[in-house]
């Protein structure tokens, strides 16, 4: 089954933008070359953005290449496909890792089971609450993501 999605590169030192290019390529099973650009949000460092096309659960594959490097920023989504729930990884070399299932429209979805798991425990529901929605890493990315207004993207060719 196959599905799609897009792959941010928010900010990356030059001398890993290659290695993130291979990662992304060993995924995928066919080589890409990105086209990076300078993130205005973090000087030195560079950006790329590209859809991908795959099987259901590849973006989780490409997030876990890519978290190979700690010192890079991503975003990796993906569709919703038949029986599977769509997919955004966010990460941040501040935050880490955060995952989240997201519905049609690209909003994250909160199980059943995790708002059981939320109302039982004890603590702040509303501190978990943005834990699951990953408020942290939205808050974190934002200004890197601004800077990919007009950047160019590179398309890729359907994998598979």
């Amino acid at each position: 089954m196959s599905t799609r999605g897009v792959i941010y590169v928010h900010s990356s030192p030059a001398a890993v933008c290659p290695h993130v290019e291979w990662a992304i390529s060993g995924v995928l099973g066919t080589q890409i070359t990105l086209r990076w650009s300078q993130q205005p949000a973090a000087a030195g460092q560079l950006r790329a953005e590209c859809p991908w096309r795959g099987p259901a659960g590849g973006s989780g594959a490409i997030a876990g290449a890519l978290r190979a490097w700690p010192i890079i920023r991503f975003e990796v989504t993906e569709e919703p496909s038949e029986g599977v729930d769509g997919q955004r990884f966010c990460y941040s070399p501040s935050l880490g890792m955060w995952s989240g299932r997201t519905s049609a429209n690209g909003d994250i979805v909160i199980g059943e089971d995790q708002l059981r798991a939320v109302m039982a425990g004890s603590g702040q529901m509303r501190g978990r609450l943005h834990q699951l929605l990953g408020t942290a890493w939205d808050e974190d990315l934002e200004p890197f993501r601004c800077g990919g207004d007009g950047a160019p993207v590179t398309l890729l060719h359907q994998v598979g």
